[in-house]
């Protein structure tokens, strides 16, 4: 018997983001932010939907890599890929762009969807409160946290448990900017 979809997912992941490196001072491998938001969606919101912890294995990969929608559709699944799809942001649009959509279509996503970005924020906001991007000075930080509470608006009330681990994130993230 082979590896489940969970573990195909990941490893698919982790080779599409093997040159990659996250943005935090530390520079972990890429691969630690989908491991931490499938982590946070299971562990800490109590998620078991497979196809919901698929997509967050691979929720960067269209966006971040060369991986197709097609490539995904095959290898996991339409629903899982429709996922992914759905909370890729369209990197043909200067980043401002992007942003905004972000904080325009929260609240029209699908359940499903509004967790993975949920669990996303979780990550990222942890990420800058521990280790926030070398070059990125206060304000910036500061900028980042009220965008992600703005995302995070639109996404609320699908998971109560969610809702309090960003609470509990956001909270930590702006005390230790302000320490900073």
């Amino acid at each position: 018997m082979g590896p489940g979809p969970l573990l195909r997912a990941l490893a698919f992941a982790a080779d599409k983001h093997r040159h990659q490196r996250r943005k935090g001072a530390d520079e972990s491998p890429y691969i630690n932010h989908p491991i931490a938001v499938a982590t946070v969606l299971a562990a800490e919101a109590v998620v078991a939907d497979e196809v919901l912890l698929i997509a967050a294995l691979l929720h960067d990969t269209l966006e971040d890599t060369d991986t197709t929608w097609a490539e995904l559709e095959n290898l996991f699944g339409a629903s899982a890929a429709l996922l992914v799809s759905e909370v890729t942001d369209d990197k043909s649009l200067d980043k401002a762009e992007r942003k905004r959509r972000q904080i325009e279509r929260a609240s029209t996503l699908s359940v499903a969807a509004k967790q993975l970005t949920i669990a996303d924020k979780i990550c990222n906001v942890r990420d800058v409160g521990d280790s926030p991007p070398a070059d990125w000075l206060l304000a910036r930080r500061q900028e980042y946290l009220t965008w992600a509470e703005q995302v995070v608006a639109g996404c609320r009330g699908v998971n109560p448990k969610l809702d309090r681990v960003f609470d509990l994130a956001i909270e930590r993230a702006r005390q230790s900017n302000r320490a900073s």
